[in-house]
C-alpha cells in the first residue's frame, strides 16, 4: 500500500509539473518538507510526563519542550527525522538531575509538537529560539538531522552560546535527500527543477548551499563526531569531511550499529563526554581506548 501510495504522489507531481509547473514547485517542497509523524505509543508518554513540560512557538507553530533536573550545567537533546524525544529516554535517565538541568523539545511535526512542515533552516531556527529562550547550553547531543540543524544554527548565530557538540549520524548534503525523493517518487527531470526553482526561492539559497561539512568549518567549539560505517541513511563519508572541516573535532567510528547508533558503549561514550569538564575535550588516549571500545 505504502508503495502505491508513494508511486501515486510521484504521478501526480509529475502531471502538475506539466500542466502548473509553479504549483507543481510548491507542492513538491511541501511533500519533500513533510514527515511522517511517528506514532507515540503509552509508554513514549509515560517517560515524557515525567519532565516539566513547556512550550515555545515558532512561526505560530506551537513546539512541546521538556525539562528534567536542576543542575546548573544544561543539556539539550535533539532528535532527527521522524523521531521525538523519547529516543534520548536512556541518556536521559543517567544524567545526574542535581548537576545537570535536561532539556529536549519534539521538532516541528514530531511527537507532541504541532505542524507538519520540517526543514533544516526552521528547525535550525527553533533550535536557536530555544537556546536563546533558555539560556548558555554546555553541551548538545544530536542524531541525524538534529546534527545538521545545530550546526546550521551556529553557522548563522557564531555567538549562539554552546560551549561542546555531539553529532551522531550526521548526515552532510542536503542535495542528497533531493536525489532519495526523486528516486522514490520516481520524479521527472521537470518536477525536480520546479521543486528545486521553489526551494531556491522559499529559502533564499539553492539546496546545495546546505552542507555540513561547510558550515562545520566555521566551528571553534569542541565536539565528538559519532558514525557508523555501514550507516545506509548518512554515508560515512561525510563524518570524514566534517571532522576534517571542523578542527576541533574527534570522529569516533563504529561497524555494524547503523544509523540509529542504539547501544550501551556508544552512550557510554556520550555520557562520559558531557560529564567530563565544561568546555574541555578528552585526551588523546582517552579518544583512543573510546575507539578500541567501540571496535570490539
Amino acid at each position: 500500500m505504502e508503495r502505491l501510495i508513494t508511486k501515486a504522489v510521484g504521478a501526480y507531481l509529475n502531471s502538475l509539473a506539466v500542466l502548473a509547473p509553479r504549483k507543481a514547485g510548491e507542492q513538491g517542497v511541501k511533500i519533500f518538507c513533510h514527515p511522517i509523524r511517528p506514532s507515540m505509543k503509552a509508554h513514549h508518554k509515560l517517560f515524557l510526563e515525567s519532565s516539566e513540560k513547556f512550550d515555545i512557538t515558532l512561526e505560530d507553530v506551537r513546539l512541546q519542550a521538556y525539562r528534567w533536573g536542576n543542575g546548573p550545567r544544561k543539556v539539550l537533546f535533539l532528535h532527527g527525522w521522524q523521531s521525538h524525544s523519547f529516543r534520548w529516554k536512556k541518556y536521559i535517565e543517567s544524567l545526574s538531575k542535581d548537576e545537570f538541568t535536561v532539556y529536549a523539545f519534539d521538532a516541528p511535526g514530531h511527537g507532541f509538537s504541532d505542524g507538519s512542515f520540517l526543514s533544516v533552516p526552521f528547525y535550525s531556527e527553533a533550535i536557536r529560539q530555544f537556546i536563546i529562550r533558555i539560556g548558555a547550553i554546555d553541551t548538545v547531543i544530536s542524531h541525524s538531522m538534529g546534527g545538521f540543524a545545530i550546526v546550521y544554527a551556529l553557522y548563522k548565530t557564531p555567538l549562539l552560546p554552546v560551549n561542546r557538540l555531539v553529532l551522531m549520524a550526521s548526515p552532510g548534503e542536503a542535495s542528497d535527500f533531493i536525489q532519495v525523493y526523486r528516486e522514490r517518487l520516481n520524479l521527472t527531470d521537470r518536477t525536480i527543477n520546479h521543486t528545486l526553482n521553489h526551494f531556491e526561492i522559499l529559502f533564499g539559497q539553492p539546496v546545495e548551499y546546505f552542507s555540513v561539512p561547510k558550515f562545520a568549518a566555521s566551528l571553534m567549539k569542541p565536539g565528538i563526531i559519532i558514525h557508523d560505517q555501514k550507516d545506509d541513511e548518512a554515508p560515512y563519508e561525510y563524518a570524514r569531511q566534517i571532522n576534517s572541516a571542523w578542527k576541533h573535532s574527534h570522529l569516533i567510528t563504529t561497524n555494524g550499529l547503523g544509523h540509529n547508533l542504539k547501544s550501551q558503549d556508544v552512550m557510554k561514550t556520550v555520557l562520559e563526554f558531557v560529564n567530563g569538564n565544561a568546555g574541555t575535550e578528552f585526551s588523546s588516549d582517552q579518544y583512543k581506548l573510546i575507539q578500541e571500545r567501540l571496535q570490539d
